[in-house]
């Protein structure tokens, strides 16, 4: 069983990757790019058995920092 974690800043919290990432798009000719934000993506495989919920608990325990980020779990 796969599991795939997306982790992203909240909304409100600055994110310099992703205003560097949307600076050097500008500087290349894509001037359309108003907004960036750059996360990350965990892909977990799993033993059978193992429950979102437990997922969750890797989520709030090491993969991702709560304070400052979301995430969504994606189960299959």
């Amino acid at each position: 069983m796969r599991a795939t974690v997306t982790v992203m800043l909240k909304d409100g919290v600055l994110d310099p990757k992703g205003e560097a990432v949307r600076h050097a798009l500008g500087s290349m000719g894509f001037d359309g790019v108003e907004g960036v934000r750059q996360g990350k993506v965990i892909e977990l495989d799993l033993a059978d058995g193992t429950t979102e919920a437990q997922v969750v608990e890797m989520c709030e325990k090491l993969l991702a920092n709560t304070v400052i980020e979301s995430y969504r779990v994606q189960m299959g």
